[in-house]
């Protein structure tokens, strides 16, 4: 009985679900670059040359495994432009009588892929995605009944289930995590140390040429791209992060540095998102760094909770939660995206730097997205939908499926408290003590008003004043409003105005 293996763009795994028990004699593997998929938003050039090539690798990878691989490029003048069409084309190419694929990572695939049994006429198997070390199921069986879903129980319950940095029923050390001790500044004589990029090989640079001619109006910079697209690449990335960066991770995760893009960060999430890693190898390769005594526990800790407790706790909420999990505002944004954030042209440094390092690499580590481009927005009222394109749009390791609940509910606080229980929210104050940003901005953060101020500032004031009614009786919001309440009311409505020029100076994409 022949089979077609669809394997999707995002599941480049030798061990994937969708290829277990492949018959090398009948079964097809196809993998499609279809329109549809680079257009849904427009993404950056280079999460679009990243995942092209990366497939091209891959298929060749499974070809030197003895597959049957029937590969269809976004330049074959009879690609029907979305995987449906490319699956018919293909069933009837190759007379299948099945199709095996691997559960997508978001709805709108998964919607698309329930229709398939239906269309084709044939028995469709949709398997679970083993590469995650939870399950969806297991995510509903955890939420069932819990009035939140705050993402450190899940943590510990993963803790536990994998007896990662355990001791017996304890955790290592004796602390959940460290992250208190996560939160140093550089210091002022720090030098960035050079961080592992790959050169286009061939293969590579026909991409680039191709993304170049469809798309090269998207928003990035095409000639930059140095990432990885092989799975000899990305483990490559992982021991060079494991080696030279882990040490070092915890203690300044949350730093930023001008003109330093990466700083200790891993840059594995990429590969982790496409599939050219595992979870639990990444897990894996830091606790094993910890037991040679090569990394200290609060960037092990730090490092494991990233993707044992926050990666699988958004894909966790992301499941529970949709199709409708996108449609809420629970803060009633509603103004349009800056223009700035397509073109970087702001004197607010911070915000300068961080789109700027997003526009040339298709990366920001997670404290410029969060506390950089996603406080200004969450502050300026952007609508969420908006502020959640672009972040879906702009990054090399977005996927619907671990954008959305980031954004909506970490960022913009959107979800109303699900999945955080406070709004992310802060003062320039925040930015100048965790980066040297402010010292060469136009603006100064220890300057409330005036014209002169930093916008994020005032912007936080009258956040927490527009956002009063929503937001005052939040236990973890007590302190800024005890605050507040002691301003003159002139002082409020200063602040107030302040905003509201501000805001009202900026030009907004339509």
């Amino acid at each position: 009985m022949s089979a077609i293996r669809f394997i999707l763009g995002d599941q480049l795994t030798q061990s994937l679900s969708s290829l277990d028990g492949i018959d090398p004699a009948h079964d097809v593997v196809l993998m499609v670059e279809v329109a549809e998929e680079a257009t849904y938003v427009r993404h950056h050039t280079q999460k679009l040359i990243f995942i092209f090539s990366a497939m091209r690798h891959f298929a060749e990878s499974l070809r030197e495994r003895g597959l049957t691989v029937d590969y269809v490029r976004l330049d074959d003048p009879d690609n029907a432009g979305s995987f449906t069409g490319e699956l018919l084309r293909a069933v009837e190419r190759h007379r299948a009588e099945s199709v095996v694929v691997t559960e997508p990572g978001e709805w709108r695939v998964l919607e698309m892929m329930l229709d398939w049994r239906e269309t084709l006429g044939l028995p469709v198997f949709i398997r679970e995605d083993t590469r995650f070390l939870a399950t969806r199921d297991e995510f509903a069986r955890w939420a069932e009944g819990r009035k939140t879903y705050r993402m450190e129980f899940f943590y510990r319950e993963m803790r536990r289930k994998t007896g990662w940095l355990m001791q017996g029923d304890e955790p290592e050390g004796g602390a959940w995590n460290y992250d208190q001790e996560n939160r140093k500044g550089l210091p002022k004589d720090f030098v960035p140390l050079p961080r592992e990029r790959f050169e286009p090989d061939e293969m590579t640079r026909e991409v680039i040429d191709l993304v170049r001619q469809r798309f090269g109006n998207h928003f990035g910079e095409i000639d930059a791209f140095r990432w990885g697209v092989t799975r000899a690449d990305a483990e490559v990335a992982l021991a060079h992060f494991i080696d030279d960066c882990l040490p070092s991770f915890g203690d300044y995760q949350d730093a930023m540095k001008a003109d330093a893009d990466f700083l200790f960060h891993g840059l594995i999430s990429p590969y982790l998102n496409i599939g050219l890693l595992t979870a639990t190898e990444v897990c894996e390769a830091a606790l094993a760094a910890y037991g040679r005594g090569l990394a200290p526990l609060n960037a092990t800790e730090g490092f494991i909770r990233q993707i044992l407790g926050w990666r699988e706790y958004v894909r966790g909420i992301y499941w529970l939660k949709m199709p409708d999990y996108s449609r809420s505002n629970a803060l009633a944004a509603r103004r349009k995206l800056p223009e700035f954030y397509w073109t970087g042209e702001t004197e607010m440094r911070c915000l300068h730097q961080a789109i700027d390092a997003t526009r040339r690499n298709a990366y920001a580590h997670h404290i410029q997205r969060l506390m950089v481009t996603g406080n200004f927005a969450l502050l300026a009222g952007i609508e969420p939908a908006a502020i959640e394109e672009w972040y879906l749009v702009v990054y090399l390791d977005a996927y619907e499926w671990v954008e959305l609940p980031n954004v909506h509910g970490m960022v913009m606080w959107a979800d109303g408290g699900v999945l955080a229980s406070k709004p992310y929210a802060a003062s320039g104050a925040y930015i100048d003590r965790m980066s040297d940003y402010c010292g060469k901005c136009h603006f100064d953060p220890k300057q409330k008003s005036g014209p002169k101020a930093c916008p994020f500032n005032y912007l936080y004031w009258n956040f927490l004043i527009e956002n009063r009614e929503r937001l005052e009786t939040n236990p973890r919001m007590a302190m800024p409003y005890r605050t507040l309440a002691k301003m003159e009311e002139k002082r409020q409505q200063q602040i107030v105005s302040e905003a509201t020029v501000f805001l009202a100076s900026l030009t907004y994409y339509d």
